[in-house]
């Protein structure tokens, strides 16, 4: 993937703002979700790797060309190698990893590490990323962790994640240094396993109608 490739792949999520967090437990589930998905105006997934039937699952989804899909949860440069085989246009980590930063630098494929401090950001900066992700970021005190971020990190892009939900979701899209915000809401495990993929839409839909009042 080209340097443009992978400023690309970053601008889409920055147009569409929202990055549905994914755990699949059954590789059945990955199609219904692709089309509840789409159908509620939000094309974009990150499958976290924390299941056996994750990659298969991300292989499904990626195949959908209207789908941005990328791996999270990403462990080891392994699983970085893996996940771009199977499909994934991007790759998201928990935390910091040299070695997964690298291995995804050689695959050209962009990576969204994870970040809980000032020093891994700096890390991040002198790697030549200008992206991260805020984890857990409900923790790490929330939107007022990303402000306090900007102020020495001014052209640091923001991908909050980790205990967001729909009461929240404006407080962060509010914040001009937020890419996109991750969240499992969306695509809660519970939906996934019950089958309510028409509940997984409905709340779909009421995310992209946030964002676009936020605009």
């Amino acid at each position: 993937m080209s340097e443009v490739s992978v400023s690309g792949v970053l601008a889409e999520l920055g147009r569409m703002r929202l990055l549905p967090v994914v755990v699949i437990d059954d590789v059945r589930h990955a199609a219904p979700l692709a089309a509840a998905l789409l159908a509620g105006g939000l094309p974009c997934a990150e499958v976290t790797l924390r299941t056996p039937a994750a990659l298969e699952a991300l292989r499904i989804l990626a195949a959908d060309p209207d789908l941005l899909v990328g791996a999270g949860t990403v462990l080891s440069p392994t699983q970085a190698e893996e996940a771009v085989r199977a499909g994934a246009r991007f790759v998201v980590t928990p935390g910091w990893s040299d070695a997964v930063v690298e291995r995804c630098r050689v695959l050209g494929v962009p990576i969204l590490p994870g970040v809980a401090t000032p020093t891994e950001v700096l890390r991040a900066l002198d790697a030549g990323l200008d992206t991260v992700k805020l984890f857990p970021a409900g923790l790490l005190g929330g939107p007022a962790a990303v402000r306090a971020l900007a102020g020495p990190f001014p052209g640091l892009g923001v991908v909050p994640t980790g205990g967001i939900g729909p009461d929240d979701l404006r407080r962060y899209l509010d914040l001009p240094t937020v890419l996109a915000v991750g969240g499992s809401w969306m695509t809660a495990p519970e939906l996934l396993r019950e089958g309510r993929f028409d509940e997984v839409r409905t709340r779909t839909e009421h995310a992209v109608v946030m964002v676009r009042e936020a605009r």
